[in-house]
């Protein structure tokens, strides 16, 4: 049986970053992706100034459909009365892209680079050899030097390695629909309600993103794409007569903890690393980071054995890069659980640009 040097459990934008990051290094990489590509799933779909940097290094960029994508300058926060603080991004800004574009392009990219993705290939055990690791699926066996575990928030090898946290408190949603029609802002808008906020993403020439985020618990038990539309009756008239552009997806709960990244021959990225909320737009740009980190890191620690030692740089690049975003979302987080505090927060903001986008490009540089 062939002996790959790199398994990749999830062939969505973590691991196949991690993998194209690999196979630019010259491992033999191998994605095994439980459904078909291109991957598509409940996502914000913005891209910071970081993350698009990361994926034009990855070579993807350049594969990418970009009348599947809009540029965006910077974020809109608006409120229930209508008053909004905006801000831009660091140049080169932001980029809205339909996700399937984004994983068109990551595939195309992986494909091009030599890895071997393979579709309909559904992890069911795995164990650790003398020489790496063992996977079972339903059309036979994967051995490995090293097993990437990519495999979605729910992560079923996170929880299999012992690595999983059970957590308390507060769980929060997500649901995600397009609709068609020109972007009528250049901007990512965040409008907040009680209890839930919209998020609002160009996503193409003629297409917008609508997310919806909320806790579970401060809206009605029923919660259905519309309901929560109803929360924001400014949004709801722009979108009146709108045709709708994809099926509604919804995501689950969000928050999302490991006790460690690393284990022998083994390493978590992405969601499956660990995850606190959508609510910056961060996610995808985390992901390409740590991608990037581990795929530098696989030549030299696979020549040492890949124990939990030779990662460690690994696991201090996520905790550095987590840590930002954890602090940014939480304080962000803690705004909109409290909107009489929020109010003239983001009153604030309005009246001083310049202080917003200071914020704004500590926390995306």
């Amino acid at each position: 049986m062939k002996r790959h040097d790199v398994v990749v459990v999830g062939g969505g934008p973590a691991g196949l970053a991690v993998a194209i990051a690999a196979a630019q290094r010259g491992l033999d990489t191998v994605v095994l992706e439980r459904s078909s590509t291109p991957v598509d799933k409940a996502c914000g779909e913005g891209l910071m100034p970081s993350g698009l940097a990361a994926l034009e290094r990855l070579g993807a960029l350049a594969h990418l459909d970009r009348r599947e994508s809009s540029p965006f300058v910077g974020i809109r926060y608006v409120q229930e009365d209508g008053t909004t603080a905006e801000g831009k991004l660091p140049a080169p800004g932001g980029l809205g892209v339909r996700r399937l574009a984004l994983s068109t392009a990551l595939v195309t990219r992986a494909r091009e680079v030599g890895v071997d993705l393979r579709e309909y290939s559904q992890v069911v055990a795995h164990q650790r050899t003398d020489e790496g690791v063992m996977l079972e699926t339903p059309t036979g066996a994967v051995q490995a030097r090293f097993l990437v575990a990519a495999d979605g928030l729910a992560s079923p090898l996170r929880r299999a390695e012992g690595l999983d946290v059970a957590l308390d408190g507060p769980r929060r949603f997500g649901l995600r629909r397009h609709f068609r029609c020109v972007p009528w802002t250049p901007y990512v808008e965040v409008h907040f309600a009680s209890g839930v906020e919209a998020y609002v993403t160009p996503a193409g020439a003629e297409r917008v993103g609508i997310a919806f985020l909320w806790e579970a618990g401060t809206v009605a038990e029923r919660v259905g794409f519309e309901a929560l539309l109803a929360h924001f009756p400014r949004l709801a008239e722009k979108l009146a007569g709108v045709e709708p552009d994809s099926q509604v997806r919804g995501a689950g709960p969000l928050a999302r903890v490991a006790r460690t990244r690393v284990a022998d021959r083994f390493a978590l990225v992405g969601d499956a690393a660990g995850y606190v909320d959508a609510v910056t737009g961060e996610g995808l740009t985390l992901a390409f980071a740590c991608a990037e980190s581990l795929g530098a890191l696989l030549p030299d620690a696979l020549a040492k054995g890949a124990g939990r030692d030779t990662l460690m740089p690994y696991e201090r690049t996520f905790q550095r890069v987590f840590r930002k975003y954890s602090w940014t979302t939480h304080g962000l987080l803690m705004l909109a659980r409290r909107p009489r505090l929020r109010r003239p927060v983001v009153r604030l903001l309005g009246h001083s640009p310049w202080l917003f986008e200071r914020i704004l490009a500590a926390v995306v540089t």
